[in-house]
């Protein structure tokens, strides 16, 4: 054993050695010789300190901030403060920040959430599309004006980091995260995530307005099998995003790593690892892919975070499970609620020689790194956010870019005989569907709450509302969302799709439209319309009878706030553009289904979109 543990240790100096050698490629504007001496000074518990991520929702007292030297703290899936508001999240980020100037060193936190698609947590705050919808528009400009517009509205908050971008490459539609993912296609991921990453960081993480970008979840996540992965209670299957990728090692390059070469370039300065395992081995606790590949061979200069208690899930008791992620190469640890535990049991660990020290400082000086080129080590740096920013957020500037979004984000599958656009002879447009006038549907999960939910859950425009505004006083918009009274319309638009979901509360093995969905088609063909059917939705859906009851069908994904682009599209002022990001299929049965695949006939193949012209 104890020359085993030797061996680790000299493998970890040499890997240690390497990063400290190469320090500071990536991560521009870190300062790594005050680093270094900062390191220097530290004791052992300050070190575990940096390491530890908590949430704020489960610190046991405030002053754990400064007893325990935390250099982390995040806001969860529903973790708020007292409301949603922008003055409250602001207020409980400012009270948290200012303890961490009343430990010795007076090193600030890092406080993370998910601004997946705006910051999105927060009351007012622009939505813009999902990362799928973001994948049919092939713009990275706009995904980069995106992030930056992003960053902006976080850092009004005063938030420093963001987990985003999400640049898993999913592969089997029916996993829950599907929508997080830019494309089934990796040359696609790899330059969104770029341009994402650059505009959460704004040209650099020295600039105030920008945050601390997170590209996620390394490596695989979105290659798992169905029905892989260990069986929870009672024999319930385990989310799909916490099951097994298959393959050899240049199958998982090729598909799931390659899109973190164009990340790591563009100078990101942390990465999330993955829930999943890689042929049996979780990625938590994978030093081929974590020290190996990521840190050594892809030089990659940020530091890793696990997901939210993704430790936990390693094989073994708890000590077991930190001792094989640190020594794998986790440099933060995301322990929500077990912070304290963790925190004692690290430092165990070293005391018992069984992590060597030398793995904690290079874990330590990559997250000194990133703060050293964020500004936060500077004298002058201050735990107040920036109040010239507030007139910014929610603003109607941002709000056109979000609108920009979701008319560029539409893909137009179906169109006979031009029922669309919307045609000067229309007098009246019956609009139905449980989605037509549903905010949070159009916008999905990670919106206000964890898995978002149906109804005004922020401020924004149906596509409802939004056809009307297209409308004008020239034609006549009547509603009824089960698609009843069409009759003597010219034209019914009905709006289907999903309901809002997060992770694994989405994994489902069947993606037909709802009966009410489909039931609201039916009504408004028998009643004698031209119909046009949107899809509100995560991921392509089995339209089965749909397609053909309908003129026209749009795909509209999860469109965000601003339902005006909808209607830009529906309405003729915006000649689609968009490209499906993934392969739409005939039926479940066809799942999961890729472009490049043997045999290949999908309904609908990848990067299809008819338009006007």
């Amino acid at each position: 054993m104890r020359n085993a543990l030797l061996t680790l240790a000299l493998l970890l100096t040499a890997a240690a050695a390497l990063a400290m050698q190469r320090g500071g490629q990536a991560i521009a504007g870190a300062d790594t010789r005050a680093v270094q001496q900062l390191v220097e000074r530290m004791t052992l518990d300050e070190k575990v300190g940096q390491m530890t991520q908590p949430d704020q929702m489960f610190l046991k007292d405030l002053s754990d901030i400064e007893t325990l030297f935390l250099g982390s703290l995040l806001s969860g899936g529903d973790s708020d403060p007292k409301t949603n508001s922008f003055e409250d999240w602001r207020e409980m980020y400012e009270r948290l920040q200012a303890r961490s100037l009343s430990t010795r060193l007076r090193i600030p936190l890092l406080y993370g959430v998910d601004a997946v698609h705006g910051h999105s947590n927060v009351l007012g705050a622009v939505i813009f599309p999902h990362n799928i919808g973001l994948g049919a528009t092939r713009n990275a400009k706009l995904v980069e004006e995106i992030g930056r517009i992003t960053a902006n509205e976080v850092r009004a908050t005063g938030i420093n980091w963001t987990f985003a971008p999400c640049i898993a490459v999913p592969r089997d539609q029916r996993w829950g995260r599907t929508y997080e993912g830019f494309s089934e296609d990796p040359t696609l991921v790899a330059e969104l995530g770029a341009a994402a990453v650059r505009g959460l960081q704004t040209g650099g993480l020295r600039n105030p307005l920008g945050v601390l970008a997170c590209a996620k979840h390394f490596a695989g996540d979105g290659g798992t099998a169905w029905g892989t992965g260990m069986m929870g209670p009672g024999g319930k299957q385990v989310p799909l995003d916490r099951g097994d990728t298959r393959g050899d090692e240049a199958a998982l390059r090729r598909l799931h790593l390659d899109p973190y070469i164009p990340a790591i370039r563009a100078g990101v300065g942390s990465i999330m690892v993955s829930y999943n395992s890689w042929n049996g081995l979780k990625a938590s606790g994978h030093r081929r892919l974590l020290t190996e590949i990521l840190k050594g061979e892809l030089g990659f200069e940020g530091f890793l975070i696990s997901d939210y208690n993704a430790i936990d899930e390693l094989p073994g008791d708890y000590r077991s499970d930190v001792l094989e992620s640190v020594n794998a190469g986790m440099d933060m640890f995301m322990v929500p609620e077990r912070y304290r535990e963790f925190i004692s049991t690290l430092k165990e660990l070293v005391e018992a020689g069984e992590v060597p020290m030398t793995r904690i400082d290079e874990a330590l000086t990559r997250i000194l790194r990133v703060k050293s080129a964020m500004g936060l080590l500077d004298p002058s740096w201050s735990p107040k956010a920036d109040r010239t920013l507030a007139k910014a957020f929610g603003s109607e500037a941002h709000r056109r870019v979000a609108r920009q979004a979701a008319r560029e984000s539409v893909v137009l599958l179906k169109n006979d005989g031009g029922a669309l656009p919307v045609g000067k002879g229309i007098k009246r447009i019956h609009v139905a569907g449980r989605n037509a006038d549903d905010l949070g549907a159009q916008c999905g999960g990670w919106t206000i709450t964890w898995q978002g939910k149906r109804g005004p859950v922020t401020t924004g425009t149906t596509i409802l509302e939004a056809i009307r505004r297209a409308a004008g006083d020239r034609i006549e918009v009547t509603f009824a969302a089960d698609g009843s009274n069409a009759e003597g319309a010219d034209l019914a638009i009905v709006v289907v799709g999903e309901d809002p979901y997060a992770e694994f509360f989405g994994d489902r093995s069947e993606l037909t439209l709802a009966e009410a969905d489909q039931q609201a088609i039916a009504a408004a063909r028998k009643a004698g319309a031209r119909v046009v059917t949107v899809v509100v939705s995560g991921r392509p859906m089995i339209l089965g009878d749909a397609l053909s009851l309908s003129d026209a069908v749009v795909a509209a994904w999860l469109p965000g706030s601003e339902g005006d682009g909808v209607a830009d599209v529906l309405f003729g002022s915006y000649s689609p553009t968009g490209k499906l990001p993934f392969t739409w299929p005939r039926t479940t049965a066809q799942l999961p289904i890729n472009v490049g695949d043997q045999p290949y006939d999908p309904l609908f193949p990848f990067g299809f979109g008819l338009t006007y012209r």
